[in-house]
């Protein structure tokens, strides 16, 4: 495995993941009783966008970086952003949070997170930024392997009756990351079938992702729902065009905080061209 995300953090497919996660997050924290996170692919959790490798990209350029001095957006773009600016300087944007630290700043101290990474060096970066958390717990491990291990969750006498399970892969061998994904999330269900699952997709041609999309409705699942922004054509399968995020059992009116920051985030960030999507895939009865 040869990803390092530390190329594409705060790139427009991050925009949308940790727009969904946080306002996810914060739905969840309405409710008293203590919620379960399993972190997948978590990476490092912290990334500087002076790095090496930030700046030979520069997709922070055209994602987060083009979303801050703007005039105040919608409530659910806001959240996000005020996530974001918690782990920088007041007026500055010089590191950008990973879904893991993300999610840390939104537990309470009844809260857990299981954060799961294959790399070694990815892995011990993690361990150094939780290394004061006793809510987080960091796995070297591969994270489909933890959904069987992990699920359903219980520390201590503690059992989690809800929670979320966030699935982010490289997508290196995409033939071989869907079926692995939907398997997952098979499983996952009959083993916690109350959790919420939030899967990341990336976009580069969109009708090469109908196979994954009938399977996934198929899943047993109270309610299934995707949202996406593509922020050009999918007319090239060697450019990312967009990206999108698969919910499984997602709190209630979820969708409805969602749908309203897609054609912002389309205008600030897409070229001619640029779609948005929130599309059903299975409803609520």
């Amino acid at each position: 495995m040869n990803y390092r995300h530390a190329f594409h953090a705060g790139n427009h497919a991050d925009v949308l993941k940790h727009l969904v996660l946080v306002n996810l997050l914060e739905a969840m924290a309405r409710k008293d009783s203590p919620y379960f996170v399993l972190d997948t692919h978590a990476g490092r959790g912290h990334y500087l966008l002076a790095s090496p490798e930030s700046r030979k990209t520069s997709e922070a350029a055209e994602g987060v970086l083009k979303l801050f001095g703007q005039p105040p957006l919608h409530e659910s773009i806001e959240r996000y952003l005020r996530a974001v600016q918690s782990h920088n300087p007041v007026g500055a944007l010089v590191a950008y949070p990973g879904s893991p630290l993300l999610v840390a700043q939104h537990l309470r101290e009844q809260d857990r997170l299981a954060a799961c990474e294959l790399q070694p060096e990815e892995t011990q970066a993690l361990r150094e930024l939780f290394a004061r958390d006793a809510r987080v717990a960091v796995h070297g491990r591969d994270g489909y392997s933890a959904i069987k291990a992990l699920l359903p969750p219980r520390i201590g006498d503690t059992k989690f009756g809800r929670g979320l399970v966030l699935i982010d892969p490289p997508y290196e061998a995409q033939d071989a990351e869907y079926p692995q994904i939907i398997t997952a999330v098979r499983e996952g269900l009959t083993r916690w079938p109350n959790a919420t699952w939030a899967v990341w997709y990336p976009i580069k041609q969109r009708r090469t992702l109908l196979p994954f999309f009938r399977k996934a409705a198929a899943l047993p699942a109270r309610s299934i729902w995707l949202a996406e922004l593509q922020v050009r054509p999918d007319d090239s399968p060697l450019r990312l065009a967009g990206s999108g995020m698969l919910m499984i059992n997602a709190p209630w009116q979820l969708e409805q905080a969602i749908a309203p920051a897609l054609p912002v985030l389309q205008r600030l960030l897409g070229e001619t061209g640029a779609t948005t999507r929130l599309e059903w895939l299975k409803q609520p009865d």
